[in-house]
C-alpha cells in the first residue's frame, strides 16, 4: 500500500530527508519514531501529497504521490498534529462537509457509521468550540477515514490530551489497522510499542533501524542487559568492580543492585561471576533484564549520533 525508494527532502541546505525507503503492506500499523527534527513530518508531508520531495518516489496504493497526485490523495487520510476544524460547525456538519468534499453520495447513513465509529455520535449536534481537545482529535480522526481510505496517515495522534482520551485514540488507532494500512507518527515510545505492529526509528532524516518491537529487542538484547545483586560489598563497590569487567559500557544503581549494560554481541555473564568470585563476593543474583523500546531507541539513536 505505502512504497517509499530512496526518498529525500532539503531545505536549503538541511536535509530532513536522507535516503528513505520503506514500505507499509495492507492491514498494517506501521509506527515513525524519532526525536523532534528527525524528519517524520516531513515523510508524512510527502506521502500526503503536500510537498514535493527533492528526490526519490513514493507510492500510495500503486500510484505515483507526484505523477499521479490526485489518484494517490484519493486512497489517503490524513490528520496533521494540529487538527484543521471549524469550530462554529456542528461536529456532524463537519464530518458530512468533508464527505461532500470526498464525493460521497448521500453520505447520511456513511457520516453515521463514522461517528460511531470514532465514539462521537452522542456528540453529533454540538459546536466543535464546546467539545474537547481528545473529542477533536477524534474528529479529526474521523475526517481522515470518512472516505475509507486505503492508507491513514496520523501525525501525533495523541499530542496533547488527557490519559483516558489517549486510551480511546490509541484503541481508534487499532481499530483502522484491522481494514487500513496506518502509518503513526509518534516520539512517545510506549505507545509505538502498544499500537503499531512495526516500527521505524528515525535519526537525521534517515531510518536507523527497522522491525517489529519485540525483534528489535531481541536483535539487541543478547545477554546485554543485566541485573547484578552481590553480597558482601556495598554499592560504589560494586559498581567499581563491575566496571572492571572486560565488555561491560555502563553500571547503574538499580534498586538493591545493579543494572549492567554490555557491548553489544558481548556476553559478560560468566566474566562477572568470575569477578565476583575472586573479589571475594557473593553472587547473590544474575539475570537478564527485559528491554524496552524507550532503552532500543535510546540505544540506537546514541548509536547513530
Amino acid at each position: 500500500m505505502i512504497e517509499v525508494e530512496n526518498l529525500s527532502k532539503r531545505y536549503g541546505i538541511h536535509l530532513a530527508v536522507d535516503e528513505v525507503s520503506f514500505s507499509a503492506q495492507k492491514g498494517e500499523v506501521v509506527g515513525i519514531l524519532g526525536p523532534n527534527g528527525a524528519g517524520k513530518t516531513t515523510i508524512m508531508r510527502i506521502l500526503t501529497g503536500f510537498m514535493p520531495p527533492s528526490n526519490g518516489t513514493a507510492h500510495i496504493a500503486g500510484f505515483d504521490v507526484m505523477k499521479q497526485s490526485l489518484e494517490a490523495r484519493k486512497r489517503v487520510g490524513y490528520l496533521p498534529e494540529q487538527v484543521p476544524v471549524y469550530p462554529d460547525m456542528t461536529v456532524r456538519g463537519y464530518i458530512q462537509f468533508w464527505a461532500e468534499l470526498r464525493g460521497i453520495g448521500k453520505p447520511r447513513r456513511h457520516v453515521d457509521a463514522v461517528l460511531e465509529r470514532v465514539q462521537l455520535t452522542d456528540r453529533q449536534h454540538s459546536l466543535i468550540r464546546n467539545i474537547s481537545k481528545g473529542m477533536r482529535q477524534r474528529l479529526g480522526l474521523a475526517q481522515a477515514i470518512v472516505h475509507n481510505p486505503e492508507v491513514v496517515i496520523l501525525d501525533e495522534p495523541t499530542i496533547g490530551i488527557d490519559p483516558q482520551q489517549v486510551i480511546e485514540v490509541r484503541e481508534s488507532v487499532r481499530q483502522l489497522g484491522q481494514d487500513h494500512t496506518v502509518l503513526f507518527s509518534t516520539h512517545i515510545l510506549s505507545e509505538a510499542e502498544q499500537v503499531c505492529d512495526r516500527v521505524l526509528i528515525i535519526n537525521k532524516g534517515r531510518i536507523v533501524a527497522e522491525g517489529k518491537p519485540a525483534e528489535l529487542r531481541e536483535q539487541l538484547q543478547q545477554g546485554a542487559h543485566l541485573f547484578v545483586l552481590i553480597g558482601g560489598a556495598n554499592l560504589a563497590e560494586a559498581q567499581t568492580l563491575l566496571k572492571r569487567v572486560p565488555g561491560v559500557q555502563r553500571v547503574e544503581v538499580q534498586g538493591e543492585g545493579l543494572a549492567v549494560r554490555a557491548k553489544q554481541g558481548i556476553d559478560v555473564r560468566a566474566d562477572i561471576a568470575d569477578g565476583v568470585m575472586k573479589a571475594g563476593y557473593k553472587l547473590l543474583e544474575l539475570r537478564p533484564m527485559a528491554m524496552t523500546l524507550e532503552d532500543i531507541f535510546l540505544d540506537i539513536v546514541g548509536r547513530a549520533n
